[in-house]
């Protein structure tokens, strides 16, 4: 099936994990695709780490309404290879901010992103991260956190920035409060105990797994309450996260995979065993 450029205008290239059937792990495939050059005000980054979530094995399980051939992932980290706007040039290591938008519409002059008519998440509403080599908007770019490594970069974008919009913007939390974090080991969860002890707040978590207790008691934390919503943030947002990753602020790598044992990374995230993100490592 020839591939179609997709709404957002993202283009998978390389070798990418592509879900194609919707029958659990084995339905994504590792396939290649072909090479071009980026379309003006996009760049060619060349993917070192992606990391996968829960949507990517709901994809593959055909839960998601999604028709295939889609290429899976929302975040990724790697080296600039072409760029063809002025903002970025080869050799530049960058993350991809994974909340996909127009950038033109009222809301997204205003900063607001998440309201944009277009909003869609990279990997879902587009081709994705899990592959060699991908064309984006160069405004879906940002200057890689120096230290951390891929894998780390990798980890960070969709999970910390959903959770950072929550607690920061949406709960305006301060280091004199408490917060409950429910099923402690998932990677809102896990980057809402790392932002929050970040902050300086008192955490409490549950989980159903001693050992995913004693890894959230590792990250240090132990009522009135408040329930919010928030899906993925703005670019401000992403901005400032960026920052408090330059002061410290990790997330938690689970496991790292090879792009070819995509399915086994996939399956994984199915038993629900990890605590923090599984990464694909892809190698170019």
């Amino acid at each position: 099936m020839a591939h179609q450029p997709l709404e957002h205008g993202v283009l998978s290239q390389g070798r990418a994990a592509v879900y194609e059937e919707p029958i659990g792990p084995p339905g994504v495939r590792i396939r290649e695709r072909p090479r071009t050059k980026p379309s003006p005000g996009s760049v060619a980054v060349a993917i070192r780490a992606a990391s996968i979530k829960h949507l990517d094995p709901w994809l593959a399980h055909g839960a998601c309404r999604i028709a295939p051939p889609r290429v899976i992932a929302a975040d990724g980290a790697g080296i600039v290879q072409e760029s063809a706007d002025p903002a970025w040039k080869a050799g530049d290591e960058v993350v991809i901010f994974p909340t996909l938008c127009d950038w033109e519409c009222e809301w997204c002059r205003a900063g607001e992103n998440v309201r944009c008519p277009r909003f869609g998440v990279l990997g879902e509403h587009s081709d994705g991260a899990a592959c060699e080599l991908i064309h984006i908007d160069a405004r879906d770019v940002f200057r890689k956190p120096a230290g951390l490594t891929w894998e780390e970069a990798a980890a960070f974008p969709l999970t910390f920035l959903t959770a950072w919009r929550m607690l920061t913007t949406r709960a305006r939390l301060r280091a004199d409060e408490t917060v409950l974090v429910i099923g402690a080991g998932a990677g809102v969860a896990v980057a809402a105990i790392q932002i929050a002890k970040h902050i300086g707040a008192r955490v409490l978590v549950t989980s159903r797994s001693e050992a995913k207790r004693a890894r959230a008691l590792e990250l240090g934390f132990f009522r009135h309450a408040s329930l919010l919503g928030s899906t993925m943030g703005n670019a401000s947002e992403f901005e400032a996260l960026l920052k408090a990753m330059e002061r410290g602020l990790r997330p938690v790598v689970d496991s790292v995979y090879p792009l070819d044992d995509v399915q086994a990374a996939l399956t994984r995230l199915d038993a629900a065993e990890q605590f923090g993100k599984v990464v694909l490592s892809i190698s170019t």
